[in-house]
């Protein structure tokens, strides 16, 4: 178990320690020689943050091939240029290492642009029409899926009822996800084809919500009944579906500024990123990747068998490089707060019969933890409830200490309610917390459903992020897309603000747990990239990495932090490989001739 030391010092990470070096083997690098002789391609007229904190600012950079091969003053970067080098003028805008999600179920958000789109609508009837003119304008789709839907559509419950549903698409199957992937809408066509009926049980960690009166399923469906019974009865995508759906995410993705995405596994036992590992080579092979990928496989209860394992396992032999890597597992070990089905240390405070639910028994996950851990298998924990997050890091710490194991990087994901005394766990245990800033925004969402539930005395610990930072922990952002929008900038701005678009609260919701500009920035980028196990070729802007950085419409350190969402990025590199260039770019003549003197 490495012990980390380390300092906070304006705002920036300070190492104390040897300790600390190797839990950051690149966070110390020296400044590489400039080499002599002419490179590929130059970017000059930069402002560049490097995220190297040996070398934090620099005035250009040069690239040769897929590398960086140098990083430094205007002057320095120039000697390098020959006839044939590239020039990009940045013209005096930031350039930062492109940005890698560190918690992104990429195919199912791929897929989920080509359904019905609910994240703007505010009220059932909105949502009816959407569902409806989808699909009139598709129909020979034998199911209507679509997701993103608000609790706060549906009243003071917050759940949903099929029977306006019914009325606008009697015939064919619908199925509705939510915006936080916890609860589903499914009319009576979706519930008849899965088989689901007023007798149907309950499966094991879900619910069929049903009318109290009637005892009639209305059509909510929670947690794990979604995936036990409605998802087996949808028709998986074709080849040529998630093919469409994988290269449209990815121009998405780029669009935005990602450069690589983190794949815990998907949000169905049906699909995700890791059963979809053929595709994502097919696509590499035919040159067409543009982001690097690091995907694990989702676990099931009650225990992972030996065969799941086994191909984790012979994933992790077949894919290990810069474009496609595994060696990763996912737990879910409890819901969410906003359906009371998050574990929680004592009672919910709106309903104290309730304290939410473990999927997973205890003592078998940690005894799966213990033998994933022995196997040098990276292991992720879906754990939003106090509950949840100290099991988590129970598990951790008994692994770590029967199995020897160092610099294994487990990871929790999401963290939004913690004790106070596991905060200082997170760098204690060297367990990566990887949290999705998004979650945090104080909407309606908040204030209606996740505050009453856990209380007041709770919520002065929800999402930790500088609490766990200044303990020592390593933070790594995300955006659980499709959950929230992949887009990473307004998750920056609320990283900085934990204020809503139109500043409410004002000072910020728990503004002690805000996070400077700089660890957002790198949040997004190295400690992503220590998460993924590849920070020693990505996550920063320095000689021996992989040449993927952004150029940005604004500068970020000149602004105030509210406007940071309004930011678009004006180019996309991965691999020295441009795979991104905006309207407003392209017409600015950024792109040059060498001109060797």
């Amino acid at each position: 178990m490495v012990r980390m030391k380390c300092a906070k010092r304006g705002g920036r990470l300070v190492i104390s320690s040897i300790s600390c070096l190797i839990m950051f083997p690149v966070w110390g690098i020296t400044k590489d020689p400039v080499p002599a002789s002419p490179v590929d391609l130059l970017v000059l007229h930069a402002k560049v943050y490097t995220v190297n904190l040996n070398q934090p600012w620099a005035e250009a950079l040069a690239i040769r091939e897929s590398k960086i091969v140098a990083v430094g003053s205007e002057s320095e970067i120039e000697k390098l240029r020959g006839p044939h080098t590239k020039i990009i003028d940045a013209q005096g805008s930031l350039v930062l290492p492109g940005f890698t999600d560190s918690h992104i179920h990429f195919l199912d958000g791929s897929l989920s642009l080509l359904g019905v789109n609910l994240y703007e609508a505010k009220t059932q009837e909105e949502i009816v029409h959407l569902v409806k003119a989808y699909a009139a304008m598709h129909p020979k789709l034998p199911w209507i899926l679509g997701r993103g839907w608000q609790y706060t559509a549906f009243g003071a419950s917050g759940l949903p009822n099929k029977a306006a549903l019914d009325e606008a698409v009697p015939t064919r199957p619908v199925y509705l996800e939510s915006f936080d992937g916890h609860t589903w809408l499914a009319n009576s066509a979706a519930m008849k084809a899965a088989g689901v009926t007023r007798d149907s049980p309950n499966p094991p960690g879900g619910e069929f919500v049903r009318d109290p009166a009637t005892g009639e399923p209305t059509g909510a469906v929670k947690e794990d009944a979604a995936d036990a019974v409605i998802r087996r009865a949808i028709p998986p995508p074709s080849h040529d579906r998630t093919l469409q759906a994988l290269r449209l995410g990815m121009r998405e993705a780029n669009r935005v500024g990602l450069v690589g995405a983190i794949s815990p596994g998907g949000v169905s036992v049906q699909g995700g990123d890791f059963t979809a590992l053929a595709v994502y080579e097919e696509l590499r092979t035919q040159g067409e990747l543009t982001l690097r990928f690091y995907i694990g496989c989702r676990l099931e209860p009650p225990v992972a068998s030996s065969e799941t394992i086994e191909r984790i396992e012979e994933a992790r032999r077949q894919y290990h490089d810069e474009w496609i890597s595994t060696g990763a597992a996912k737990f879910f070990l409890d819901g969410v707060i906003e359906s009371h089905t998050a574990a929680m240390l004592s009672s919910y405070s709106d309903d104290p019969r309730l304290n939410g639910m473990l999927w997973w028994d205890a003592e078998k996950y940690k005894q799966t933890v213990l033998e994933l851990d022995r196997r040098g298998i990276q292991i992720y924990t879906h754990a939003i409830g106090d509950k949840a997050v100290r099991l988590a890091l129970d598990a951790y710490e008994e692994a770590a200490k029967k199995n020897q194991k160092h610099d294994a990087r487990p990871r929790i994901e999401h963290i939004e309610n913690i004790s106070t005394d596991d905060i200082p766990r997170f760098g204690t245990l060297g367990v990566i917390a990887s949290f999705q800033p998004l979650h945090a925004y104080p909407d309606d969402d908040l204030n209606r459903f996740w505050l009453p539930h856990v209380g007041p005395e709770r919520a002065q610990r929800g999402w930790p992020w500088r609490s766990i930072e200044k303990s020592g922990g390593v933070l790594a952002f995300g955006s659980d897309w499709p959950i929230v929008t992949l887009n990473p900038w307004p998750g920056v701005q609320n990283a900085l603000t934990r204020q809503t678009s139109e500043g409410d609260p004002p000072g910020g919701w728990l503004p002690s747990e805000r996070v400077s500009l700089e660890d957002a920035i790198r949040a997004y980028t190295l400690g992503a990239a220590f998460a993924a196990r590849r920070e020693k070729s990505t996550g920063s802007l320095e000689p021996g990495k992989f040449a993927d950085l952004i150029v940005l419409s604004q500068n970020l350190f000149l602004i105030e932090p509210t406007e940071i969402g309004k930011t678009e990025v004006l180019l996309t590199m991965v691999g020295g490989k441009v795979v991104y260039e905006s309207p407003q770019w392209k017409t600015q003549k950024h792109w040059k001739a060498s001109e060797v003197k």
